[in-house]
């Protein structure tokens, strides 16, 4: 007879999270088979994930882009932006008289036919070519001080978000701060000792924009060309409007949606980056001509 003694079968082990040991579990990662805690499971297609592959697999889908190869925005994050810091610097204009005088559009700074020394962008204050874009006249300047930043950000409001969505972000940004800037520095080449302030410049390039992204989506654009018209009859008829700003954004906001619109496929984004990159340069080379005339 043998004298071995049978033993006792062992109690199978029951499986814990693969990221938390202390957690008995009998559900496993469909992707890499882990087994996963009830924290740990992520919904998928069939079963559940564990949180590393489903990071992992959202590295691996391409993000959805919109027609003109910008990344698909879902909120108007940057025209809710511009919007706030417009209303930022108005309070900061009714708060410190000196705001708009530090920070309006100012090439150079005259007295008595005489240039004073150090004011305006010749003088160094390049800054003032895109803190200008963010001004609006004060209410001390009666009731056209509230009209002026009420309808630029009612503008921004319709047309923005419309933009932004279309474009993507980047491209709309860029969009919006080059339409500036090229308000700028067309008041800068033609008249620098005449201050301005205000978003109408890069408000004048969302319009050219909106014409041309509309034309090329085959949508109706007759009600922004009223609007485009209205607005230059407004810009050469009112007495204190600066038609340079209005113009340099409406041309620079028109050459930039032309790229960003018609970019062919194969070569879009490269095309894209190659104006916005020619344009920008183009502003300033122009400002710094002009600087070097202007101090000589």
């Amino acid at each position: 007879m043998s004298s071995d003694t049978p033993h006792a079968p062992q109690a199978p082990q029951v499986p814990t999270c693969y990221r938390h040991p202390g957690r008995e579990t009998y559900v496993s990662c469909t992707r890499c088979e882990r087994p996963i805690c009830p924290d740990c499971m992520r919904d998928a297609a069939v079963g559940h994930q564990c949180p590393e592959c489903v990071r992992d697999g959202n590295r691996t889908v391409r993000q959805a882009r919109t027609v003109f190869g910008g990344r698909v925005a879902t909120r108007p994050t940057v025209t809710l932006t511009l919007i706030a810091i417009n209303i930022i610097a108005y309070v900061g204009e009714l708060t410190s008289p000196s705001f708009v005088g530090r920070f309006e559009m100012l090439g150079v700074w005259k007295q008595f036919g005489q240039v004073v020394p150090g004011y305006g962008v010749a003088e160094g204050e390049w800054y003032r070519l895109i803190t200008a874009a963010f001004l609006h006249v004060p209410l001390s300047q009666g009731t056209f001080g509230i009209t002026h930043i009420l309808f630029n950000m009612w503008a921004l409001w319709v047309l923005g978000p419309q933009l932004e969505q279309v474009l993507g972000r980047l491209r709309f940004s860029v969009l919006y701060l080059l339409s500036a800037l090229g308000g700028n520095v067309l008041l800068f080449l033609v008249d620098p000792s005449q201050p301005a302030l205000g978003a109408s410049g890069a408000i004048f390039g969302l319009f050219a924009a909106f014409f041309v992204v509309g034309r090329r989506l085959g949508v109706d654009t007759r009600g922004i060309v009223f609007l485009i018209v209205i607005n230059l009859m407004l810009t050469f008829t009112v007495s204190d409007i600066s038609w340079e700003g209005h113009v340099g954004g409406l041309i620079t906001g028109a050459v930039l949606a032309a790229a960003f619109a018609y970019a062919p496929r194969g070569r879009q984004q490269a095309v894209q980056v190659a104006v916005s990159a020619i344009v920008a340069a183009v502003l300033v080379v122009l400002t710094v001509v002009q600087t070097t005339a202007l101090t000589a």
